[in-house]
């Protein structure tokens, strides 16, 4: 689950937020002397002005916190109202000091207040213009977009006693092998996104009005902006970084292929060579470890069944989370504070309706973290839990940060940390922690490797392309009436997906993802997926392991819990390519540390695929 980062807060997304040009006037508490409107403004006046939004958004954003806790733990038609008056208090208030710091722009500030001005401007998600009939607009066609996509359903043969939303069509998806019902699985939640796109082209011409009223050329290079370099110096960057991971993802491409046209004959068999989208056991096909029976090693099942141990030894939730926190304090990091385990919500109360998704959360940015979530003991949800506390210790590990600082590097900082950790989770520590016997010899790696290539690997092209499509949109290089179009081109491209049903710009694909009705930026998740190989190799050479990377953990390793504190520690104070440097020694994103980890599986996967065809054929017209 990604922790949300300042004035994104739970719940929050600054989608409703615009920039109220008051210039001339500031208001900064009783900290700011007095001054004329027109007069020249100072450094003292900026540095207090600083001082008094950290300490007003941080009383404002606990509040709004504590309000999103209660609503997701108790969840009445009372505690939506409570949050929903929380988040427009913080939402208002801080799309009035937005306006108000433009009033020093140009001044020469130390490095620190520049960069807490630079970050409250950059936290706007979507800005709106500041017309106010116009902001209003902006809003509402927000919340609509949200609306649709969570009413969204499909009802089968128009049965509307039978309907099926996202999380059942999910699960059916995953689990079914017919390939008729995923088709019309995949069509039926498709057609959620069609009424979407009017109300989605109007969305995006407004959040650009507000883009330029920032000084931004559009939506699109407003959110490159916000990764301390320039939005075409992060373009590039990126597709650097595919470049580095696109041979092992087309190797896991034609493997993955061939099995699913053993198993399904014609129904995956295409002459470009593409897989169709509904047979890789997701929705949107962005993961595919779902079908990993389907292509599976023959003769090689996975060596220990996790889950059934967790099961056979009555593990509650609480005792998942322990072995989480068991190994950050075996890197050095400190117990979890005692409120920690008084006020957390670790399994599915039986008196009330919760929001199961698990989440990590800083209530009071000090010590006051906590986890949300309805634990059960699998293999997956041990996963989570390593996961979900590196968000937790992030948290407390900039918490002596100023207000504006406390937060990861970048949005995909966040979301790395604890899926690094979750790397560790090998068959070495697993044996250490007494819950396996023996550690499977090197024969076994193959299995392990392949089902977590199937939802690491498989999902970076569509993590890659989601934001690509809208930068698109943003810039007016893609207009509304080739909006599918231009989705399929981008999914051909990177992915190599082809849609089971045929597709016209009557449909609207991209409205049956959340993150685009949603407007939440992905390609933090890209990101993520990069960043937590080159976190978890830096914490692996720290420790002086030695061996391939795929079988390291640092379990133990106060050397690696070092190297990995002091990155956790600057929070958001410097540009991110400092905190990377902390870490890995570098400044730059390195994918090289994916294929490094990979590198038994791309060797198997080689030999298996010889005397296939790799890759696919677009079509003529795919880059029109």
């Amino acid at each position: 689950m990604f922790y949300p980062p300042l004035a994104m807060t739970f719940k929050i997304r600054l989608t409703l937020i615009s920039l109220l040009a008051l210039a001339g006037m500031f208001s900064c508490g009783s900290n700011c002397p007095a001054q004329s409107a027109t007069a020249k403004p100072t450094v003292a006046e900026a540095l207090a002005f600083i001082a008094s939004t950290e300490q007003e958004l941080n009383t404002l954003q606990i509040d709004a916190a504590r309000a999103g806790w209660v609503e997701e733990n108790f969840i009445t038609d009372d505690t939506v109202a409570i949050l929903a008056q929380a988040n427009d208090r913080l939402i208002a208030r801080q799309t009035e000091l937005i306006g108000q710091a433009r009033r020093f722009e140009g001044l020469a500030l130390p490095p620190d207040a520049a960069r807490k001005l630079l970050l409250l401007k950059l936290s706007i998600g979507l800005p709106a213009p500041s017309d106010p009939k116009l902001r209003a607009e902006t809003t509402q066609l927000a919340a609509g977009l949200d609306a649709a996509y969570g009413r969204g359903k499909w009802c089968p043969d128009a049965d509307p006693e039978h309907c099926l939303g996202i999380d059942e069509i999910g699960v059916k998806m995953a689990q079914s092998r017919d390939p008729k019902e995923l088709a019309n699985l995949w069509a039926g939640w498709h057609a959620v996104g069609a009424p979407m796109r009017g109300d989605y082209a109007r969305l995006a011409e407004l959040s650009n009005q507000g883009a330029r009223e920032l000084g931004y050329s559009d939506t699109g290079a407003l959110w490159r902006s916000q990764y301390d370099m320039t939005p075409d110096e992060f373009q590039a960057d990126i597709e650097r970084l595919w470049k580095q991971v696109e041979p092992l993802y087309l190797e896991l491409h034609t493997y993955v292929r061939r099995k699913l046209i053993e198993k399904y004959g014609d129904a995956a068999r295409r002459p470009d060579g593409m897989i169709p989208a509904d047979l890789l056991g997701n929705p949107w096909a962005q993961e595919w470890g779902n079908i990993y029976d389907v292509v599976a090693p023959p003769a090689s099942p996975l060596p220990y069944d996790l889950g059934a141990i967790l099961k056979a030894r009555n593990t509650d939730a609480p005792h998942l989370v322990q072995y989480g926190e068991g190994f950050y304090k075996s890197l050095g990091f400190d117990a979890l504070p005692e409120t920690f385990w008084k006020r957390s919500m670790l399994s599915h109360p039986r008196d009330r309706d919760v929001v199961c998704h698990a989440s990590a959360w800083d209530i009071d940015n000090v010590k006051d973290v906590r986890i949300k979530a309805c634990f059960q003991p699998t293999a997956d949800d041990f996963v989570v839990v390593h996961h979900e506390l590196g968000h937790n210790y992030y948290q407390m590990a900039y918490r002596n940060q100023p207000f504006f600082f406390r937060d990861g590097a970048n949005d995909g900082f966040h979301e790395a940390i604890g899926d690094a950790i979750a790397l560790n989770v090998t068959p070495d520590y697993l044996k250490k922690l007494g819950l396996i016997d023996q550690v499977p010899p090197a024969s076994a790696d193959i299995p392990l490797l392949l089902h977590t290539a199937l939802d690491k690997i498989a999902f970076l092209p569509f993590g890659l392309l989601i934001d690509k499509w809208r930068w698109q949109v943003y810039s007016g290089e893609v207009k509304p009436d080739h909006y599918n179009a231009a989705w399929w081109t981008l999914r051909e491209k990177y992915q190599g997906v082809a849609p089971p049903v045929a597709r016209t710009e009557a449909d609207f694909d991209p409205g049956a993802k959340y993150h685009i009705p949603g407007n939440v930026p992905y390609m933090r998740y890209f990101l993520a997926r990069v960043y937590q190989f080159q976190f978890y190799r830096a914490m692996c050479q720290a420790a002086g392991y030695k061996g391939p990377l795929n079988r390291c953990s640092v379990y133990g390793s106060k050397e690696a819990g070092a190297r990995l504190n002091a990155m956790l520690e600057l929070g958001h104070s410097k540009p991110w390519p400092e905190a990377m440097k902390a870490i890995a020694g570098t400044d730059k994103a390195d994918a090289s540390a994916i294929i490094e980890y990979f590198q038994p599986l791309l060797v198997w996967l080689k030999e298996q695929n010889k005397g296939e065809k790799e890759g696919w054929t677009l079509p003529a017209d795919s880059m029109k």
